[in-house]
């Protein structure tokens, strides 16, 4: 039956219900030669008659009575799969959308996304995840919608956007040494170290940076969340170093001073999804609703 596509099934199935050439032709809006030539086509690969005439009509022979309801089925189906999507219905959908992203980042948007998920899709469940390891195989199998924070190579297959970009500093206690005049690298790095790092690493960016000046620092102290690092930083002397517009949300709420580190440490944050979620609407419903955030709450 290799040569009975999608095509050629839909004409036989207009066959079965007219029972004529010229009726399955007028339906299907094709020419009466051409019906016939596809009949005579499915003749030949179902080794069967199909229709056969009986007086001055045609009627089916056993086997395309047993086929009719299958056909039928089939074709119906295909419609189904191959009719455009309705309209996203956003206040009626229910779905839960799934974000990888920093504890960080998650309570600096979190205000803004639950105000429009309340307004617009008041029946989806947004859930943050905490950061995992940093691999393309939660997007891939679809256990995570998005993926936001400092995105690494994900591989050619995994769609990035930019959010915004940012630069790290350092949150010491009040009353902290370097709080006091201009701190510089070697003071920073004579301090111990509290690090964050989804895979327990105890180097970052940072560190490459302090190699260049031939300097280290002493990372005494590996976390998962910014804000427990936070927390180490304002109750002992550790230095913490984390974004900047994570630590002024946060400033005021741990006891906290900012000090600029005496080197340039850009950071861009993104968003990462797989490829497949690109066309769907209420995907891009969620990518629209961070970018707009993030661009409201921590660029404008």
């Amino acid at each position: 039956m290799k040569a009975l596509n999608l095509n050629t099934l839909v004409v036989l199935d207009a066959l079965l219900e007219e029972c004529s050439v010229t009726g399955a032709a007028k339906k299907l809006g094709l020419s009466a030669p051409s019906v016939s030539r596809s009949l005579s086509r499915i003749r030949l690969e179902l080794g069967d008659p199909i229709l056969v005439r009986a007086g001055r009509r045609l009627v089916p022979t056993p086997h395309a009575l047993a086929l009719r309801d299958r056909v039928r089925g089939l074709v119906e189906e295909a419609s189904e799969l191959l009719r455009p999507k309705d309209p996203l219905e956003m206040f009626s959908m229910t779905r839960t959308f799934v974000v990888r992203a920093s504890d960080g980042l998650a309570s600096a948007v979190v205000g803004p996304l639950v105000k429009r998920f309340g307004e617009s899709a008041p029946n989806a469940v947004l859930r943050f995840t905490a950061e995992g390891g940093e691999d393309v195989d939660p997007l891939r199998d679809g256990e995570i919608d998005l993926d936001i924070g400092m995105i690494g190579h994900l591989g050619p297959e995994v769609r990035v956007e930019w959010l915004f970009d940012d630069r790290f500093v350092i949150a010491v206690r009040k009353g902290h040494p370097l709080v006091t005049g201009e701190a510089t690298l070697e003071q920073v790095s004579a301090y111990p170290h509290v690090n964050v790092s989804r895979r327990g690493r105890t180097h970052g960016p940072l560190d490459g940076l302090l190699q260049r000046e031939g300097l280290n620092r002493r990372v005494s102290l590996v976390v998962a969340s910014f804000y427990v690092a936070l927390e180490v930083a304002s109750a002992s002397d550790f230095v913490a170093v984390v974004p900047s517009r994570l630590l002024r949300s946060a400033i005021g709420r741990f006891g906290l001073a900012e000090v600029d580190l005496p080197i340039s440490a850009p950071v861009a944050i993104s968003q990462a999804w797989h490829p497949r979620m690109d066309a769907d609407p209420a995907h891009r419903w969620l990518r629209h609703q961070f970018r707009d955030v993030c661009h409201r709450e921590m660029v404008g």
